[in-house]
């Protein structure tokens, strides 16, 4: 299912990238930027990204080495490959209700804690042209269902679509079997740190020790 994904992905081929450490998956953003035609940036992932490009993020999630290496991806995509949240779902601390910001800037007082509905409509028309999708990583904060719509949006318009699509981690997978559309996918793993490994050197410790015999 993966050698579909880097070996012979039809185009248009989008990632959608999640998750809270622009760290954990630099490697893999890296290549991302050679192979897909879109990186479509939602979770905390998006925060270092924006405030790169110089946005407010109020007190988002977000690590000043986050930063650093999201200037450093952004410096390398020369094709504007990857794109941004348009809009989110903030609260003043995890305890509090959500509520919609409809910019790209955070209010001070206020963390990032999901994709807005622009952001999901927006993400929503480019996945429907895509023939190949890979997604890895929530949208927000998964955990909490009044953080949950982006995600949940992302297994939906996945299920939707007519592209070869490969889900992969562990709060992905939940999101499309909680929804109750992984049968609609092409391919679901719970290997999310394994399939990105994967993308990055195109093979696995356990795969080689099968190839040789040992």
């Amino acid at each position: 299912a993966l050698e579909v994904v880097t070996q012979k992905p039809e185009k248009p081929f989008i990632a959608v990238v999640g998750g809270a450490k622009v760290s954990d998956k630099i490697s893999t953003l890296q290549r991302f930027l050679v192979s897909v035609d879109q990186i479509l940036i939602g979770g905390a992932m998006a925060y270092p990204f924006l405030k790169a490009k110089g946005h407010h993020i109020g007190k988002s999630l977000c690590s000043e080495e986050d930063v650093k290496l999201a200037q450093s991806i952004r410096s390398q995509d020369r094709g504007s490959k990857i794109v941004l949240p348009l809009d989110h779902m903030v609260a003043k601390d995890l305890m509090s209700k959500g509520e919609k910001c409809l910019s790209v800037d955070i209010p001070e007082d206020k963390i990032g804690l999901d994709i807005g509905s622009q952001t999901i409509n927006f993400y929503k028309g480019e996945l429907l042209r895509a023939k190949t999708i890979f997604w890895n990583g929530p949208m927000g904060l998964f955990e909490n269902p009044r953080f949950a719509e982006g995600t949940k949006a992302m297994a939906k318009i996945l299920a939707q679509s007519k592209a070869y699509t490969f889900v992969g981690g562990g709060d992905s997978v939940s999101a499309v079997n909680k929804i109750g559309v992984a049968d609609k996918l092409s391919h679901v793993s719970s290997g999310g740190g394994a399939s990105l490994e994967y993308l990055e050197s195109n093979t696995l410790p356990g795969i080689e020790a099968l190839k040789f015999g040992v």
